[in-house]
């Protein structure tokens, strides 16, 4: 049994999705007390789909939450850095295919939308993986970032840490095939910024009109914004404020 150490190696980190494949989305509707599905319907409404607009899945895993944006209407292709993961989804009725988030395999202005769930927090390089999905994008395409996030009320968000940095564990050596990885995935969300910091993040890699909306208390944030539509977009963003640069 396999885990990534925080520094996020892609080998690493694709071979330990390998090895929790095929419970992983059982462990996250138990994760999740049953809220995964609702936040997939969340991440769908605040993409705004329409029939015939092109929409990237990022870390796509078996193809869930790609399935879920597909009943918009929109033709929606997901992709995942773990071939184990993405094996769990044969036979569903979305196209799923192997790709890094740091270096998609799509042309640039491709898509109509991007999102990610759950996943950006593993990228070894976020500005990186935020610089390629402006990349594919359309000119005025929309961005939804999925993520853990910070309960915003102290007593919560204390309790909750308890129950990532304890919890994860205890509930992986009983139903996960590999329990190591989720003491790496408790870590990597205590060590995931808060709404406000990643917010700059995502401004700091070109995008504008960002904004998030918390889920669940904070426990999730869902993260909005735009590919400048134009030279005017991208200049009226210039004066906002000046975020702080991700890790790399």
């Amino acid at each position: 049994m396999n885990r990534a150490s925080l520094d996020k190696d892609p080998g690493e980190i694709a071979d330990m999705f390998d090895g929790v494949a095929a419970r992983y989305d059982r462990m996250n509707t138990i994760m999740s007390l049953g809220m995964d599905r609702r936040f997939r319907i969340e991440t769908r409404k605040a993409l705004e789909l329409r029939p015939g607009q092109r929409c990237l899945d990022l870390g796509a895993g078996s193809g869930v939450s790609t399935g879920e944006l597909a009943t918009s209407g929109a033709y929606v292709v997901g992709a995942d850095i773990s071939l184990g993961m993405l094996a769990q989804g044969r036979g569903r009725s979305v196209p799923l295919l192997a790709g890094d988030a740091m270096a998609l395999p799509f042309g640039d202005e491709t898509f109509d939308a991007v999102t990610i769930s759950f996943a950006i927090r593993n990228l070894a390089d976020v500005g990186a993986g935020l610089a390629e999905m402006r990349r594919v994008l359309k000119p005025g395409g929309r961005l939804v970032v999925c993520e853990f996030s910070t309960p915003t009320w102290e007593p919560f968000r204390t309790v909750y840490m308890e129950y990532v940095m304890r919890g994860f564990p205890l509930l992986a050596k009983r139903f996960a095939s590999n329990a190591e990885a989720y003491v790496y995935l408790a870590e990597s969300v205590r060590e995931w910024p808060i709404q406000e910091e990643f917010a700059q993040w995502i401004q700091r890699a070109g995008f504008h009109a960002v904004a998030w909306r918390n889920l669940a208390g904070g426990v999730v944030a869902l993260h909005r914004a735009r590919k400048p539509a134009g030279v005017e977009d991208a200049a009226g963003d210039a004066g906002e404020a000046n975020p702080s640069t991700p890790p790399s």
